[in-house]
C-alpha cells in the first residue's frame, strides 16, 4: 500500500488555519491556532506520516476483542487494544520463537527486517510458509524508516535496542508510539538495567515465552514450553553436578580470514557455564573479545567449539537446518587447515573440535539444545545417556509449527 501526499490535495481552501509555506518544493507548514497564534511547525515528511497513520487507523476494523497487557523484554508494560494481527518484526528470527507457539505465525506478520540473521535459507522458507512478508529493513537500524513501517499498517512492531537505538533524538520506537502503534522489545539487552547485573539466559527465556504467549493468545502453551525447558536443563545440571568446568575456546565468528573472536562472559558464556564449561582465562569482555593466535597457542584449553551457519558457508562451517552434515565437518577441518598454526592448539591436538549453528544461541528457545550438546562434548562420561537429538525431536513434535531439521552441530 502506498500513499501519495500532496498539500494541495489534502488541505481544502475552506481551512484557513493551515498555511503552507511558499516556494517550489516547500517543506514546512505553519499550523495556526483558532486565535491566529502559531501552534506548531511540521515538515512534509512528518505531516504525511501523521496523515497515513490516521488514515490507516481509521480503516482498521474494530471488534469485541479484549485488550491485552504484556511486560516486554525491556521491562516496559505495554497495552494493546487486542491481540495483534499485523505484526512487523525488526529482528526476523523472532518468527522462529513465534513458530513454537503458533501453527502459522507468518499469517500474522506483514513486515520484517534483518532476514539474513535467520542464517538458514531452508528455515526462512519454512517460516514464510507461502505468505508474503514485506522487507522493512536490512541488518542495521539505518535501513529502517518510520514511513516504511507506517505504510505497512501494523498493529504491533517488535524490535530490539540494536534495531531501534535511542541516538541523539527520538527513536523510531518513540515516534511509532506517537502514531498510536504499540512497540515491544524482544531482547533483554533493551533493558537499560541489564548492564548492571549478571545476565540470566533461563530467566530471559521464561520472560520471552511469557511475553509471546500473551501476544499470541497461547499462554498455556508458552508455560508448557518453559516447563519442558526447565526439566531438560535440570537433567543436564544433575548430570554434571560436582564436575570441574572445562576450559573451552568458544568462537562467535569462525571464518578463515578473521581469527580469533572468543565468546565473552555473558550470553554465550552463560550458556557455556550451564553446560559445565568456562571461557579461556584471558577473556574478560561481556559479549566477545578478539584474541591473538599466540595467546590461543600458549593457553591450555580442552575443547574448541566453532560457530557456523547458512550464510558465507564457503568461509565458515556450513552448519544449520537443511545443510549437509558433511559440509559442517569439512568446514571445521578447513578452519584447522587454513589458519596458521591452528593445528597446534591444545584442543585440536586432543581432537576435541566441534561446531554449532549460531541459531542455537540467538534463538532463546533453542538455547537448551546448545547446552545439552555442549555438555555432552565437555563431559562425555557424565552425559553418556544425554540425547540432544531427542530434545530436538520433542521440540518438533510438541511445539514447532514445522520440523527444524538437524543436525545443528558437527564434530571432527
Amino acid at each position: 500500500m502506498s500513499l501519495t501526499c500532496s498539500i494541495r490535495n489534502i488541505i481544502p481552501p475552506a481551512v484557513p488555519n493551515i498555511i503552507a509555506s511558499t516556494g517550489t518544493g516547500a517543506r514546512y507548514w505553519l499550523v495556526l491556532g483558532t486565535s491566529g497564534e502559531a501552534a506548531v511547525t511540521i515538515t512534509r515528511r512528518s505531516f504525511c506520516a501523521s496523515l497515513a497513520a490516521g488514515f490507516l487507523s481509521a480503516i482498521r476494523p474494530t471488534g469485541a476483542e479484549q485488550p491485552v497487557t504484556i511486560m516486554d523484554m525491556a521491562g516496559r508494560e505495554v497495552h494493546l487494544p487486542a491481540l495483534p494481527k499485523r505484526i512487523v518484526l525488526l529482528e526476523a528470527h523472532d518468527l522462529l520463537t513465534m513458530s513454537l507457539l503458533h501453527p502459522d505465525p507468518a499469517s500474522l506478520v506483514v513486515g520484517w527486517a534483518a532476514v539474513d540473521r535467520i542464517d538458514s535459507e531452508l528455515l526462512e522458507r519454512l517460516l514464510v510458509n507461502g505468505h508474503t512478508i514485506s522487507v522493512a529493513g536490512k541488518q542495521s537500524p539505518d535501513t529502517v524508516s518510520l514511513e516504511g513501517l507506517i505504510g505497512l499498517a501494523p498493529d504491533l512492531v517488535v524490535t530490539t535496542s540494536f534495531m531501534t537505538p535511542q541516538g541523539n533524538g527520538e527513536s523510531i520506537a518513540e515516534r511509532l508510539g506517537q502514531f498510536g502503534i504499540p512497540v515491544v522489545f524482544s531482547d533483554a539487552s533493551s533493558n537499560t538495567f541489564v548492564g548492571a547485573r549478571d545476565s540470566d539466559p533461563v530467566a530471559e527465556l521464561k520472560a520471552s515465552m511469557k511475553m509471546w504467549g500473551v501476544l499470541l493468545g497461547v499462554s498455556e502453551k508458552a508455560d508448557t514450553f518453559v516447563s519442558f525447558y526447565e526439566r531438560e536443563l535440570a537433567g543436564i545440571t544433575a548430570r554434571i553436578s560436582g564436575t570441574k568446568p572445562i576450559t573451552t575456546y568458544l568462537e562467535v565468528q569462525s571464518t578463515l580470514d578473521d581469527c580469533c573472536w572468543a565468546a565473552g562472559r555473558k550470553v554465550w558464556g552463560d550458556l557455556l557455564a550451564l553446560a559445565g564449561g568456562q571461557p579461556l582465562p584471558g577473556v574478560t569482555a561481556p559479549w566477545f573479545e578478539k584474541l591473538s593466535l599466540e595467546y590461543l597457542l600458549s593457553t591450555p584449553h580442552d575443547v574448541y567449539i566453532a560457530s557456523g551457519g547458512g550464510w558465507a558457508s564457503g568461509s565458515r562451517p556450513a552448519i544449520g537446518p537443511g545443510l549437509d552434515p558433511k559440509l559442517g565437518r569439512q568446514g571445521l577441518q578447513r578452519l584447522i587447515d587454513g589458519r596458521p598454526a591452528f593445528g597446534h592448539l591444545p584442543s585440536v591436538r586432543a581432537r576435541r573440535v566441534h561446531g554449532i549453528w549460531t541459531g542455537l544461541i540467538t534463538n532463546l528457545p533453542l538455547n537448551i539444545l546448545f547446552v545439552a550438546q555442549a555438555a555432552k562434548w565437555l563431559h562425555p562420561e557424565q552425559c553418556i545417556d544425554l540425547d540432544p537429538v531427542a530434545i530436538l525431536d520433542r521440540i518438533n513434535r510438541d511445539f514447532a509449527a514445522f520440523p527444524i531439521e538437524g543436525p545443528l552441530w558437527a564434530s571432527i
